[in-house]
């Protein structure tokens, strides 16, 4: 197998790997319970599954430019799947939205009591 035959295995490998992080994602939104861990799926689909059809596509057409505009490409849905996702989240949690348990006891809630502006200037050391 020649070198171009193996790069075209390896991008169709990698676009068909980047589809399935995808089908995984769509299960995770119709079986997971509530919106912070469908946030999560979507968010990890976005980055993974993205990331993989872009590296496989190029793999398949490889160029110079085309290298550049990847690594933008790929560092870009990196960078703003994360925020998006944490974005989902907060705006979830400010409204209310419950959070699954798994058990009948519940967690305390870390973020119920958020320190204020004037708490994050204070120090307790002087």
């Amino acid at each position: 197998m020649s070198g171009s035959g193996v790069l075209d295995v390896m991008g169709q490998v990698l676009v068909v790997l980047g589809g399935l992080v995808f089908l995984a994602a769509g299960v995770g939104l119709v079986r997971l319970r509530d919106v912070y861990a469908r946030s999560s799926a979507t968010a990890t689909a976005a980055g993974t599954g993205i990331s993989l059809v872009l590296v496989g596509v190029f793999l398949l057409h490889p160029s110079w430019p085309g290298a550049g505009k990847l690594v933008a490409a790929v560092l870009l849905q990196l960078a703003t799947s994360a925020v998006g996702s944490m974005a989902v989240a907060r705006a979830a949690y400010l409204v209310g939205t419950p959070m699954h348990t798994a058990s009948d006891t519940a967690r305390p809630d870390d973020l119920a009591h958020p320190h204020t502006a004037d708490d994050a200037g204070r120090s307790d050391h002087g």
